[in-house]
């Protein structure tokens, strides 16, 4: 009986260029994949609204500005410049849809930035504004990403702390 040998296509060679006994692409392209997935089930924090404001912060603490500040400008996180533009001086490209966010600490109090982040069609059930700590009611939405917030509790104090600098 003849062994069948495994297309090189699929293969991982070893070290020395062998493709003999080596595992196959697509199970090292599989376990790449699952562990990059978002963490399973998140559970969302209870909060309540007053207004037109969020005024108790998600984690019981205030957030980091920078870490804010990185979440708004990284567009694989926050996504927040593909609508919006700001103070950021090294992306040539932002959003000209929503409102610039230089001055929104001074706009708006920490509640209310809060609340447009957690889920701003609270406000305006036609916003564009997508929900980034909101799981139920959503169509649409990648399997891998379902039941799950876009931004963390954490993340969510982070951006609010970093938008209160923007005066």
């Amino acid at each position: 009986m003849t062994r069948r040998k495994r297309p090189p296509s699929l293969t991982l060679p070893h070290k020395d260029g062998r493709t003999r006994g080596s595992r196959p692409l697509c199970l090292i392209a599989a376990f790449a994949l699952f562990s990059f997935v978002p963490r399973a089930g998140a559970q969302l924090v209870p909060y309540t609204i007053v207004g037109d404001a969020i005024p108790a912060s998600l984690t019981g603490s205030k957030g980091d500005p920078v870490r804010g500040r990185a979440i708004v400008a990284n567009r694989n996180v926050g996504l927040c410049l593909l609508c919006h533009s700001g103070p950021f001086p090294e992306d040539r490209f932002q959003g000209n849809i929503a409102p610039d966010l230089s001055g929104a600490g001074a706009r708006w109090s920490e509640g209310q930035l809060r609340l447009r982040i957690v889920d701003a069609s609270k406000l305006n059930p036609n916003t564009i504004m997508p929900p980034f700590y909101r799981v139920g009611g959503l169509t649409r939405v990648a399997t891998t990403y379902r039941d799950k917030p876009v931004l963390t509790a954490a993340q969510v104090e982070d951006v609010v702390a970093y938008l209160m600098t923007l005066k």
